[in-house]
């Protein structure tokens, strides 16, 4: 069984950065993609970003220009570099990665807050 270990969420202040990471816990093969995805208290999951296995990105609307998805296959791990937070950022982040089957990671709260 594949598990996903999401890292780096934390408290930062308005304009701040946070870089998230994502490892999993052994080779996944194939990977279609991998993603980042998050949840705000009362709201619906919704995409942040996406990377397929050729590198192609896909970002939300509402952190384009602001965040970017990068991935290390030799060390099975994605990553989210976070620019220019804002206190609507403020969410549960969960890791996907898409094989065979899709996996979740537990998440990790970022919290955008003076």
């Amino acid at each position: 069984q594949v598990q996903l270990a999401e890292s780096g969420g934390d408290l930062v202040q308005p304009g701040g950065s946070l870089r998230l990471s994502c490892a999993a816990s052994r080779s996944i093969f194939p990977i279609y993609g991998m993603g980042w995805y998050r949840q705000a208290p009362g709201k619906k999951r919704e995409l942040v970003a996406t990377i397929t296995s050729t590198g192609s990105t896909n970002y939300g609307d509402s952190v384009k220009g602001r965040f970017t998805i990068s991935r290390d296959d030799a060390k099975n791990t994605v990553y989210l570099q976070m620019n220019s937070l804002k206190p609507e950022d403020t969410a549960v982040y969960y890791c996907n990665v898409q094989g065979y089957v899709s996996y979740w990671g537990q998440g990790t709260q970022v919290t955008v807050s003076s």
